[in-house]
């Protein structure tokens, strides 16, 4: 990922008249980030907090440059608005939307991952790159300017881990919560070599959950790429097998899928590993 990626300025907002949609819109505009545009396929003409709503995408690329949407649309409609945006070359897709089926994901991560277009999520808290832009649902109190890089697939240890390390008064840099669907946009590995790449960053802060095995492969991507110190909390320890837990993704399969695996991996990779969130935040430096 480009490290400009997500400080661009012609940010729109699909779903923009929805009850969530809405809302999140009037805190995104409170948050300084720049909101030119919204869509709503049968409410076009409207205005929503001062924003123009349009029937489309397309409508909205006669009037503006679009560089990221913002998706609130209810989940059976997620994946044709998600589709739309990539037909329309949208350089950033954050979906927020939670329950996308996993049929959905494969057809539109394909298509996304064709295109070269950076999708984050579904199913997740969205980003937010303090003082400059907040794409989503993260609180903009919770982040303060700095040099840290949070990458988390739970969207509560997002807001507690911005929030305590702000209280010490450590900044970030990026607050990226990639959201826990089996099926997802962005990874782990993306956001490890955008930070490692990234010369205002100077700590990392990974929060991984049971289920799936993308923690495994950012601990082989730390191993063998990342020179920065990384601080890193699996969530689930005492996660019994076979029930799912909050995201669709958390559900602890096999070993491999569980916290203790993940974090011994995370800690022969390198990093420093946690058995609580509150623990990681006091030792972030």
């Amino acid at each position: 990922m480009n490290s400009t990626i997500f400080t661009t300025k012609n940010i729109i907002v699909q779903g923009i008249t929805g009850s969530h949609g809405s809302f999140h819109t009037a805190a995104m505009l409170a948050a300084g980030t720049n909101i030119v545009a919204g869509t709503s396929p049968n409410k076009a003409g409207q205005v929503i907090n001062g924003v123009p709503v349009y029937a489309t995408i397309a409508d909205i690329q006669k009037d503006h440059t679009v560089d990221t949407t913002v998706i609130f649309v209810p989940a059976p409609f997620a994946k044709d608005a998600m589709l739309e945006a990539i037909a329309a070359k949208i350089p950033l897709i954050i979906c927020i939307t939670e329950g996308v089926p996993v049929h959905d994901m494969l057809v539109v991560k394909k298509q996304a991952d064709a295109a070269g277009i950076v999708l984050i999520g579904p199913n997740c808290p969205g980003v937010l790159v303090p003082g400059i832009n907040k794409l989503g649902i993260i609180p903009a109190n919770m982040g303060t300017p700095g040099t840290i890089g949070i990458v988390s697939r739970s969207g509560t240890l997002t807001y507690e881990a911005a929030a305590g390390l702000t209280a010490r008064s450590i900044g970030q840099k990026y607050i990226i919560g990639i959201g826990g669907d089996r099926i997802q946009g962005t990874d782990f590995v993306d956001c490890l070599e955008l930070f490692e790449n990234d010369p205002d960053i100077t700590s990392i802060v990974l929060i991984g959950e049971i289920g799936g095995t993308s923690e495994l492969k950012a601990a082989d991507y730390i191993a063998s790429h990342v020179s920065k110190p990384v601080f890193a909390y699996i969530a689930g320890h005492t996660a019994p097998k076979g029930v799912s837990l909050g995201h669709a993704g958390a559900i602890l399969g096999s070993d491999d899928e569980s916290a203790g695996i993940k974090t011994l991996a995370l800690a022969k990779a390198g990093a420093y590993t946690y058995d609580s969130i509150t623990q990681l935040i006091e030792s972030v430096k």
